[in-house]
């Protein structure tokens, strides 16, 4: 997973193991008025993160030296040295050594701890430290099924968390021997909604694939044409499977933005991608690096992208049989209620275009995660294409888009205002690939949240290869 880090001296640091490499990018900023309200020397460390008003108004890139670092393919302790950039400092002439690090202390393999085959790239970690995710398993009778895994927060005792971790709940699979393709779940204090979907790896040829036909991993996926998808709830709680055969449409899924509860009702928003075949299918390089019309026509061919709103009802009462269950005034969505005790739901749909994805979403996790919300942050694709940063409300539809030619950004990271009064005070950071003629390679945006207007940018000389997933820690 890629990372983007603003260290006590002002040091955006960009991970991405995926291509091993370290890069560190300096800003000045002038730290005048920090989160207690205090004056700072432009460098302290005790300033610990640049001042607010200052990062949003005058943040400028500055004389700069650039590190990459390349690890071992096989490393299994990735500890990086003490990194150092030497940088001028315009408004004192003096040399400011700004300080980053990435220590990885060891690789923890979660099979020894809980039964397990491997988690998502997207847990859910809550305000004290506590760490959900979800993978698949051996159930009963050897059938695959897939677990709620909980890791807890660091204790006094300075034990390793790891040790406590536990098994919430588990989740039957459609299928007793291919799991589907887990990407993301949904959380809120009460309950956790897993989402099946009809893309499924048939783990016979997922055994033997390497070792008899010299087949890869995308060889492994095939699709139930009439399974639809299926919605699970657990109560988180108690840890308790709830019975409720919750059924719609196919579609494929990677991310959901939110799940919050509401009166006896679940909302999940879902970016969805219509139909039962693997979108993944048309994101062969072969496809992507054809001309642009070529592009587009597979695309078309594609499953089509869409922001959806589901309701989910938790009380059921079968005198209710043929009615839709869902009463919250400001929702579209249904869930009606059939002779067989399925439920089948319809959603309302929060963005659609033609061949425009909202993907890579993001909130204001941290205050609004598990509960009501208005905003989420995406990245806009375009015919598979990453070229704009959209703002979505989710309640008006209302939309704001920041786009410039031959710029492809990374997914959006949301950092909230240290004091912030409404939900969307902060920025949102991408990093963008700038393949353009005359143009630096790339540079790290920051935009006001708000309005998604640019605040600064600040360029590399070097390629950064596009990233998927990353994540903002303060210092």
């Amino acid at each position: 997973m890629s990372a983007i880090v603003l260290t006590p001296a002002g040091v955006w640091s960009m991970y991405d193991p995926h291509q091993s490499v370290l890069t560190e990018i300096c800003v000045q900023a002038v730290i005048r008025n920090m989160f207690a309200k205090t004056s700072f020397p432009a460098w302290s460390n005790e300033a610990a993160l640049i001042g607010w008003d200052d990062f949003l108004e005058a943040i400028t890139p500055f004389s700069r030296t650039y590190h990459s670092y390349k690890y071992p393919a096989h490393s299994s302790d990735f500890h990086t040295p003490q990194l150092a950039l030497e940088s001028s400092n315009p408004r004192s002439g003096r040399k400011c050594p700004a300080r980053g690090t990435c220590h990885i202390p060891s690789q923890v393999d979660l099979c020894k701890y809980v039964s397990i085959n491997g988690v998502t790239a997207h847990p859910h970690i809550e305000n004290d430290g506590t760490v959900y995710n979800i993978g698949n398993c051996f159930g009963k009778n050897f059938a695959i099924a897939y677990n709620i895994v909980r890791i807890p927060p660091m204790q006094a005792d300075k034990k390793d968390p790891m040790n406590k971790s536990d098994v919430v709940v588990q989740f039957p699979c459609s299928d007793r021997f291919k799991p589907s393709y887990v990407h993301s779940f949904g959380l809120t204090p009460n309950y956790i909604v897993f989402v099946e979907t009809p893309v499924k790896i048939n783990l016979l040829k997922f055994l033997s694939s390497w070792s008899l036909w010299g087949a890869n991993y995308m060889d492994c996926f095939e699709s139930n044409e009439i399974m639809g998808v299926w919605l699970h709830v657990a109560d988180k709680k108690k840890g308790k499977y709830l019975n409720i055969k919750y059924r719609t449409s196919a579609f494929n899924l990677f991310h959901h933005i939110n799940t919050y509860e509401d009166n006896g009702f679940l909302i999940v928003d879902l970016c969805t991608w219509k139909g039962f075949e693997f979108v993944y299918n048309y994101l062969y390089l072969a496809n992507l690096r054809s001309n642009w019309e070529e592009v587009k026509k597979h695309a078309e061919k594609a499953p089509q992208p869409e922001a959806r709103r589901y309701v989910l009802p938790l009380n059921i009462d079968k005198a209710d049989t043929g009615k839709n269950l869902v009463t919250l005034p400001y929702t579209t969505a249904t869930a009606t209620l059939h002779s067989d005790e399925t439920i089948w739901l319809e959603p309302e749909i929060l963005f659609s275009g033609a061949r425009q994805a909202f993907e890579f979403p993001q909130i204001n996790y941290k205050k609004y995660a598990g509960k009501p919300y208005t905003y989420a942050y995406g990245l806009g694709l375009n015919h598979f294409v990453p070229d704009r940063l959209c703002k979505l409300n989710v309640k008006t539809k209302e939309t704001w888009v920041w786009q410039e030619p031959d710029s492809y950004p990374s997914e959006p990271i949301f950092v909230s205002h240290p004091d912030a009064l409404e939900e969307d005070d902060g920025v949102v950071l991408s990093v963008i690939v700038n393949p353009g003629a005359g143009q630096k390679p790339a540079y790290l945006l920051i935009l006001n949240a708000k309005d998604m207007s640019e605040v600064a940018r600040a360029e590399v000389e070097m390629n950064i290869p596009v990233t998927f997933h990353g994540m903002f820690k303060r210092s």
